[in-house]
This record gives C-alpha cells, structure tokens and sequence, in this order.
C-alpha cells in the first residue's frame, strides 16, 4: 500500500496536528507527515541567527522569510497533500501563500477553519478540494482517500 505524505501548514498556536497525527495513527493510515518549523521564536529568528543580523525590520523578517522557504516549499513539493489551518486569532499569511502555493503545483489542498473565517477565506477554499471544520474531519478524509473507508 502506498504510502501518502501530508504537510501540515498553518497556525502554531493550537495542537491541531497532533489531533490529526494521533488520529490517523489510531486508524494505522498509510501517512507520513511534515510540517514548518513550529518553534515561533526559531521561525522568526532563523534567518538573523544564521546570516547575520540586520538592523532593519524588514531585512531581519526578509531573511527569515527566506531560509524558512526553503523548507517549506521543499516539504510542500514533496507531499501528496497539503492540510492548511487558519486560526482565528492570528493573520496567518503564511498559510496563505502554502495554501497558494500548493494549488498551483496541483497538490491535493484540503483547508482547516472554523466557519466564521468562511468569507474572508473564500478565495483558498475555492482553490481546495476540501474545506474541513475539524482535525476530525481532515483525518476522516485522509482515511477516505487512503483507504477507501467511511467511518459509519
């Protein structure tokens, strides 16, 4: 059986992947996953550390940006789907251009947020092939498409 890689992209401040990890463990799904670099203060700083730092704002975030793309588009490309979750609390840009990203390399793009964010987010559920509500849903998806099953 094929084993599918997933990329969980998306808010850092909840434990929706682990939702989702232990949920499709428990159901032994043929899935591997990979994720950003969820370590916020490792994310924002990475690219300052490593190249130097900057003075300005604006070269300090575009240096990190960067290093943290590289990961990023490297793991999106590799995957087989791509789960992106927005919060509530947070802009998460980030998620938008992986979710953009994504859709453009043709991934299968399945969305995770709650309905109140269903206008503003209209756009990137137009580009999914699923809009999920709940890590629940997401791992009944990946159950679906991986094993052919419903939960019934």
């Amino acid at each position: 059986m094929m084993e599918w890689s997933v990329y969980l992209s998306g808010e850092i401040h909840t434990d929706w992947r682990e939702q989702i990890v232990k949920g499709t463990s428990k159901l032994d799904l043929p899935v591997s996953f990979s994720a950003p670099v969820t370590d916020h203060s490792a994310s924002d700083d990475c690219g300052a550390h490593i190249l130097g730092d900057e003075d300005k704002k604006f070269w300090y975030d575009h240096k990190g940006a960067k290093v943290n793309a590289i990961r990023t588009r490297s793991l999106i490309e590799q995957s087989d789907i791509v789960v992106v979750r927005f919060g509530d609390q947070y802009k998460q840009w980030n998620a938008a251009f992986d979710a953009g990203y994504a859709a453009a390399l043709g991934k299968s793009l399945i969305v995770l947020h709650d309905p109140a964010l269903t206008h503003p987010l209209k756009e990137v559920d137009a580009a999914a092939l699923a809009v999920a509500e709940t890590p629940e849903q997401v791992v009944e998806i990946l159950q679906y498409v991986t094993k052919g099953q419903l939960n019934r």
